[in-house]
């Protein structure tokens, strides 16, 4: 029998490592009732370090992407997994708002920022090029799916036996995928003498050149793709898909749910179910990514996520059809934009940038929900339920469907055809 190409243990050990660290980004929905009650905090107060948290998530993606050019994906990994479990762990010590917004939003979102969706487009784009749709969507399910599985346990923690052991159990859950990164996670194939899985026979096995300067080159690649329209049209729809994924339904479906009698509970295990759902979604993404035009398919991703929240709002709370109706719709929906965006910036960028501009895009994803976090709280404070933040998300889902479909190909993009992470044209 032939042996697996090296790229699958390389995917595997990414989706177990994207899986592992990404369980304390499930933890704000699960702990903003526990710190209300346990420290009188409100709701907008815990918002706002929930929003530093999704910024530095986003921030941070572009510049990872170039230091794993520069010092390989293995160091950041570690040192990302490292911030995760510092930031958690010493959450069980915080007394105040501003220690909040430090640990859970400044180191956290650090560490997490430096993996994520980022990680997942660097190893599909460097490792791959037969089946790279499917591994981005793979890799992106792992990233996701994994903030929702792990809502009921730490759900129960928080209940049982207090948030401050939910926050633990986060810090041992990225510690223990470490041992795999060092032992298994290569930077690039060129590291074993190999080329990319499907690369066509005789392509050169070429060590990549690194950047010498990772900030840079980051800096460089959005300067040069910001002059491009397609830039803008991607980053603002995947803004409008961080406002309604991350920032409003990750943030605060759990909390609407109790403003309407469901158990904390129940409701992470509603998020739990959604995660199930958004594993087949993701995968189905990738492959149809593979096969079909990207912009036809965030037609419809977007379309549909705009209709599910339209009705949240007279099926929240109720335990019939119409909830698992929504959990099904939206489930397999959850982050099944990610691999026709990747694909839509290898397209127009290149396969060398094009990790680093899709950072940029997945920045303004983390914007977006930043915003949706800050603005949804700030409604229920205000108004007393999140009615109209749900009605809000699912206009801007009706936009960025719309926005999408005119986003360019290399052909029409002559600024981006000839850019390069050196900063020369070609």
């Amino acid at each position: 029998m032939r042996r697996p190409h090296y790229a699958w243990i390389v995917a595997a050990v990414t989706f177990v490592t994207l899986l592992g660290a990404s369980g304390f980004r499930s933890a704000p929905g699960v702990l903003i009732v526990p710190l209300e009650q346990a420290f009188g905090w409100s709701r907008t107060t815990i918002s706002v370090a929930v929003s530093v948290n999704l910024v530095l998530f986003g921030l941070c993606g572009p510049f990872a992407a170039a230091a794993m050019g520069r010092f390989g994906v293995r160091r950041v990994v570690l040192v990302a997994l490292v911030l995760v479990a510092t930031g958690s762990g010493l959450t069980v010590f915080m007394t105040a708002p501003w220690q909040l917004m430090l640990l859970w939003g400044v180191v956290v979102g650090l560490g997490t920022g430096a993996m994520a969706a980022v990680l997942a487009a660097t190893v599909a784009t460097r490792w791959f090029v037969a089946r790279r749709g499917l591994v981005t969507g793979a890799l992106t399910a792992a990233s996701a799916t994994g903030q929702l599985a792990f809502l009921p346990g730490l759900a129960n923690l928080a209940v049982h036996h207090g948030w401050r052991w939910a926050s633990v159990a986060v810090a041992g859950a990225a510690l223990a995928v470490a041992p795999l990164v060092v032992l298994l996670l290569r930077n690039s194939p060129a590291d074993l003498g190999l080329t990319p899985y499907g690369a066509p026979p005789g392509t050169p096995v070429a060590l990549p050149t690194p950047p010498a300067n990772p900030v840079g080159t980051a800096l460089r690649v959005l300067s040069d793709a910001a002059r491009t329209r397609a830039f803008w049209l991607l980053a603002g729809s995947f803004a409008i898909c961080g406002a309604t994924t991350n920032g409003l339904v990750g943030t605060h479906l759990i909390p609407a749910a109790h403003d309407h009698g469901v158990a904390e509970t129940s409701a992470a295990g509603l998020l739990a179910l959604v995660g199930i759902f958004d594993v087949a979604g993701t995968l189905a993404s990738g492959w149809l990514t593979d096969r079909v035009d990207p912009r036809r398919l965030l037609l419809w991703y977007y379309g549909l996520r705009g209709v599910a929240l339209l009705l949240l709002p007279a099926v929240l709370g109720s335990a019939g059809l119409g909830m698992f109706g929504f959990v099904v719709v939206y489930g397999l929906d959850w982050v099944a934009t990610v691999p026709p965006t990747v694909a839509l910036a290898n397209e127009v960028f290149g396969r060398e940038r094009g990790p680093v501009v899709f950072g940029w895009v997945f920045a303004a994803h983390q914007l977006g929900a930043a915003v949706a976090a800050v603005a949804a709280g700030a409604v229920r404070t205000e108004l007393g339920d999140y009615l109209v933040a749900f009605l809000a998300a699912a206009a801007l889902c009706a936009v960025a469907a719309t926005i999408t479909q005119v986003v360019r190909s290399p052909a029409t993009e002559p600024a981006a055809a000839g850019l390069s992470c050196s900063g020369t044209v070609a």
